[in-house]
């Protein structure tokens, strides 16, 4: 049975994990999550856990530096440089940057590209506007999308926060087509602290979180994994398939 839930709000790429997202109206949804998501991170050299990454929980300043001159028409969209928070634009691999952001966080640090990107849980995130005005209103925060640093935003017919959590299970699928571009929702989207940090200035605001933890137990969002790819659209229609 296919639900209609609302349409795509908005596309968010993170080329680079925990700096600032790219906002655009097209993305190719490949096996991978969104093209271009998240397929450079920096890694602490220090570190030799399994998971060595460098990101905002660590440096918030991070979520300050805006990778730039992205090249659309490649087959992945990847950037060329990243801009500072001073104002620099360095080259995405280049010896300036990295100096740049080791020594803000104050150890050695690397920057590595991963094909098939650098996830947390699952390579694509989404969350509806509905919830997002619920924590900020909760938490009398001005409603910042970027706070949470999701793939997909949907506009969902209901207004009811967190319907996220009764996707799991399901598949949510993009366009007019039952077999157009389809994700399974996997999991819910359990929060940390970076959705605390101002897209603006990295500053903390704990109230966003306590907000979360309160009204849906830290849960605020999806994750998926993807299960036919295709071109995703900013309106774009969002139905919900689960089984009868």
């Amino acid at each position: 049975m296919l639900i209609h839930l609302g349409h795509i709000k908005e596309l968010v790429r993170y080329s680079v994990k925990s700096m600032a997202g790219a906002a655009v109206e097209t993305a190719f949804l490949g096996w991978h999550g969104l093209q271009g998501d998240r397929r450079f991170a920096f890694r602490r050299l220090d570190d030799s856990s399994g998971f060595p990454w460098l990101s905002a929980s660590r440096l918030p300043e991070l979520l300050l530096y805006e990778p730039t001159g992205f090249i659309e028409q490649a087959e992945e969209p990847l950037p060329t440089h990243v801009r500072t928070p001073e104002g620099s634009v360095l080259g995405i691999g280049s010896a300036e940057l990295q100096k740049n952001v080791s020594e803000k966080f104050g150890s050695a640090i690397e920057l590595m590209k991963i094909k098939h990107g650098i996830f947390d849980e699952a390579s694509i995130s989404v969350i509806s506007m509905a919830t997002m005005a619920a924590i900020c209103q909760e938490a009398n925060l001005a409603l910042d999308t970027r706070r949470f640093r999701a793939n997909i935003v949907i506009e969902s017919a209901a207004t009811e926060p967190f319907l996220e959590d009764g996707w799991v299970g399901g598949k949510l699928v993009f366009g007019d087509e039952e077999n157009g571009p389809m994700i399974h929702v996997t999991m819910r989207d359990l929060r940390c602290m970076m959705i605390n940090l101002n897209p603006d200035t990295a500053k903390q605001d704990p109230q966003i979180m306590k907000a979360v933890v309160l009204l849906n137990q830290n849960n605020a969002g999806a994750y998926g994994t993807v299960v036919c790819t295709g071109q995703l659209s900013v309106g774009q229609s969002v139905g919900l398939i689960v089984e009868n």
